[in-house]
């Protein structure tokens, strides 16, 4: 294992361009590293797909907030609703049980019921961006589908979706200086506040959405807390969409720098289930995994991993491991070997990965059929992408014409 990696190697906005190049420089040294991240902690990075899929589902790194070390409970605040009782940061029995009651509301059956409707929002979208004649892909498309449908899902007013945006950011960016720190808290606050008035019109007037549900799941059948209430609720709102959003701009991205796969696509639209994985695989929207710490004295791949150290597990290195992949550099929408772990792996699997995937075959589908003179409106080099210091891989905009 190399020396102690500086925070910076992930806040680099070099790394955010191209962070598999520097993933494949650490990968001829090992698949763990020690990384001070956040400085003065214990903390390992885990890049090969062996060890990383393992680690998603080792039951010896847990994910309640509680069990990481004190300086870590002090750095990101325990009372936020979205980070110490929702159902990703929990280990069983409390994960079980908030999973199930969560599952409810993307069984395979009610997923496909939202399909015309995604196509209708699509199609709106489309239409708008179609009159102008050029679009933030990201802003005027990516962002607005998946919000749309997790608010009509769970019930929540579509016109506050912009609020969602600036909350989400916020959420899941560390706090690194006074500033963001104030933000945070702001944030917080905002948050809570808005879920706690929510909850109390569906307590007065209950209708038939996910939030009446999980209010009544709290009131009537005691299975949720009032934190875990209002952490699933944040969680289901905010994290909920922020897969989708960015699959469709890195995918995006990805094919229009790849004319080609472009055209072997508009050619065979029949591979679009494969090149959704391969978008996922290839750039997914989630850089690394959420925290992970050791229960116990461990080891991964040789390297020890001391109590109460806290473990990354990139899953965008994971995913370009050449042991698991061929060629993993290369953008192969026809690849059919892809077990990524670009939802996760295990117990914590992404639930909302089925209407993520349903999200993208209609939104690819649907611009690349309407829109056949798709591309890009800058050169590559031009797109920004998103250096925050999240877990999120994300573009800050994608301009295209058509």
């Amino acid at each position: 294992m190399s020396e102690k990696l500086p925070i910076e190697f992930v806040f680099n906005p070099e790394f955010g361009r191209d962070p598999y190049a520097a993933y494949a420089t650490l990968r001829d040294e090992g698949p763990v590293h020690a990384i001070d991240l956040p400085p003065g902690m214990d903390a390992f990075l885990v890049i090969g797909y062996e060890h990383g899929r393992q680690a998603l589902n080792d039951p010896r790194l847990a994910k309640g907030m509680s069990r990481g070390p004190a300086r870590f409970r002090e750095f990101t605040s325990t009372d936020n609703p979205v980070l110490a009782h929702n159902m990703l940061n929990s280990d069983p029995p409390d994960h079980t049980r908030l999973r199930r009651l969560v599952s409810k509301a993307f069984t395979p059956r009610r997923t496909e019921s939202l399909r015309p409707r995604i196509q209708e929002i699509t199609d709106g979208l489309i239409d708008a961006m179609a009159a102008k004649g050029h679009a933030d892909l990201l802003d005027d498309f990516a962002f607005p589908l998946p919000i749309i449908v997790i608010c009509e899902l769970l019930g929540v007013p579509a016109e506050d979706r912009n609020d969602f945006r600036e909350w989400s950011t916020s959420l899941v960016s560390p706090a690194r200086d006074e500033e963001q720190t104030r933000h945070r808290a702001e944030t917080d606050a905002a948050t809570r506040a808005y879920f706690t008035r929510l909850i109390a019109e569906r307590r007065a007037e209950p209708r038939d959405d996910m939030v009446s549900a999980l209010v009544a799941a709290s009131d009537e059948e005691e299975l949720l807390s009032e934190q875990e209430l209002l952490a699933t609720l944040t969680l289901l709102l905010i994290a909920g969409h922020e897969t989708t959003v960015n699959l469709i701009g890195n995918g995006m991205l990805a094919l229009l720098t790849h004319p080609d796969q472009l055209q072997l696509l508009r050619d065979k639209p029949e591979l679009l289930p494969s090149a959704i994985e391969e978008f996922l695989r290839y750039d997914g929207p989630v850089e690394r995994a959420t925290f992970r710490f050791a229960a116990e004295d461990l080891e991964i791949a040789g390297v020890h991993i001391p109590k109460g150290s806290i473990v990354h597990i990139s899953l965008g290195a994971v995913d370009h491991d050449p042991e698991a992949f061929d060629a993993p550099e290369t953008l192969d929408i026809a690849r059919t070997e892809n077990r990524h772990v670009a939802f996760g792996h295990g117990i914590h699997f992404c639930l909302g990965a089925p209407l993520a995937r349903l999200e993208a075959q209609i939104a690819f589908g649907t611009l690349l059929r309407r829109l056949p003179g798709l591309a890009l409106a800058c050169a590559p080099s031009e797109i920004a992408w998103r250096q925050d210091g999240s877990i999120i891989r994300g573009l800050r905009a994608l301009p295209v014409g058509f």
